[in-house]
């Protein structure tokens, strides 16, 4: 329990003196039957001995399965430097360095990762890291409708291959904000974008463009085309990135003629483990312009009077520091553990260590895609390029096939049919650097053999949505 100074002499002063005679009178507007009546389904305390138990029956229990899922959480080696210094307690306990002149090594830290994301996405600029890679782009689009000057709308058109949950967040933070997202199908056969379908949007008013890179199937969009047509339309950009990917990648900041407007993503594969869902943070960066619409913190670097150089938040666009009418945000911190081990992570990995983890992703992602499709009743869904993720359609029941494999201790892939309806059996699977021919192998040999036993009820169907263009499906 946190220690709480008060003796029960204080407590009873203080109620005296506002003229309740408990704690819970306080809360007497509360209706009875709302409050909590103590936790039965709690068990009692145990000792530190009884705790450590618990703990490893817990992770048992977990396993440590292998892993082929991504679908916007990946598996990547992080280097045991990276959370031993992250865990040390001038950052594991540290919070907002209001006090500058008392947080120099949190600040520099904070302006170092600030550095190297806007080196990493191409941008001019990028902020102190948000909560998590959803509400990020929730932030982007907001920041979108107030920075686009030329548009007078609060439209925003999105691809159905932006990550199904970061839509749903974004919809959930903007939707009663006066803010409408259009949604735009991709082409069956490639898995992108479908152009055509942009098309028909020329000319309207729409505040920008989001332009994911690899997108949810793991597939490369058209991000040059994507963003010369959309700032031929007087619309801003929005590039959602995968920070691993841009080390091989264009980045967001050099896409088509004029580069993206805003850049932002999941920083979750920079440093931080697969933890039960959690915890992860998010990054945005943005062109200069921009800046001074751009929520959260932006830590700068300065000199004090005897030119010693210094680190200070510089723009502060949030309720906590300024009026809550003239804020950009009312974000009131960050993720700032996650983003210093991502700072650790990208400043001991480098840009060639960067590069190394990408091109190993793509490379065992491609033996995977050729060992698996090797056998009967897999084949691969998209003709479009990937980075470290594919569709493959199989022929079995997908959610069956997915619980035979975790039986093995194997979680194979992401079952799309949920999400989208026309991709009903259809696996999402991911290969990072940390998967070996032997991994590779041994999903590929029980694929085969699942699929094989029930080989005599084939279920591979392309099945189609009741509206086709809600999940972006090309009835044609």
């Amino acid at each position: 329990m946190p220690f709480i100074p008060h003796t029960e002499e204080d407590v009873r002063a203080m109620l005296a003196a506002i003229g309740v005679d408990s704690i819970d009178d306080l809360f007497d507007e509360i209706p009875a039957e709302l409050r909590a009546s103590g936790l039965p389904t709690i068990p009692e305390g145990l000792g530190e001995m009884g705790v450590g138990r618990l703990m490893q029956q817990r992770a048992a229990d977990d396993g440590q399965p292998l892993c082929f899922i991504g679908a916007g959480a990946y598996e990547h080696h992080i280097p045991a430097v990276v959370w031993e210094i992250v865990t040390r307690g001038e950052f594991y306990s540290a919070y907002t360095p209001y006090q500058a002149e008392a947080s120099q090594g949190t600040l520099q830290l904070v302006y170092e990762f600030q550095t190297m994301i806007a080196g990493l996405t191409g941008m001019d600029v990028a902020n102190a890291s948000l909560y998590d890679g959803a509400s990020a782009l929730s932030e982007a689009v907001l920041m979108a409708i107030r920075a686009n000057r030329k548009s007078k709308s609060k439209r925003i058109l999105m691809p159905v291959t932006v990550h199904p949950d970061y839509r749903r967040v974004v919809d959930a933070i903007v939707r009663n904000q006066g803010i409408t997202l259009e949604f735009v199908p991709y082409d069956a056969a490639t898995g992108m974008t479908e152009m055509a379908a942009l098309e028909k949007y020329a000319g309207e008013d729409f505040a920008a463009l989001v332009v994911p890179q690899p997108n949810f199937f793991g597939v490369l969009e058209e991000v040059d085309v994507m963003t010369d047509w959309a700032h031929a339309n007087n619309m801003l950009v929005i590039g959602l990135v995968n920070p691993t990917a841009m080390a091989l990648l264009t980045p967001p900041g050099e896409w088509g003629e004029a580069g993206a407007d805003i850049a932002c993503g999941e920083g979750q594969p920079l440093g931080s483990p697969l933890a039960s869902g959690g915890p992860y943070f998010g990054f945005m960066g943005c062109k200069q312009e921009h800046v001074r619409q751009m929520p959260g913190r932006i830590v700068g670097a300065t000199v004090d009077l005897d030119g010693k150089r210094g680190f200070a938040l510089t723009l502060q666009a949030r309720e906590q520091h300024i009026r809550r009418s003239k804020a950009t945000s009312n974000i009131c911190t960050n993720q700032g553990l996650l983003a210093a081990a991502a700072t650790v992570y990208m400043a001991l990995m480098g840009p060639e260590g960067l590069r190394n983890v990408a091109t190993a992703s793509h490379a065992n992602t491609r033996k995977m895609i050729e060992r698996l499709t090797d056998a009967e009743g897999v084949a691969q869904v998209f003709s479009g390029h990937t980075f470290h993720e594919v569709v493959l359609r199989v022929n079995a029941d997908a959610d069956s096939l997915l619980r035979a494999l975790a039986a093995q201790d194997i979680l194979g892939g992401y079952h799309l049919g949920e999400e989208y309806p026309e991709l009903q059996n259809c696996l999402l699977l991911c290969a990072t650097e940390t998967k070996s021919d032997e991994d590779i192998e041994r999903l590929a040999q029980n694929m085969a053999r699942i699929i094989g036993r029930n080989s005599e009820r084939p279920v591979c169907n392309k099945l189609k949505p009741k509206n086709p263009a809600q999940y972006g499906f090309n009835e044609e």
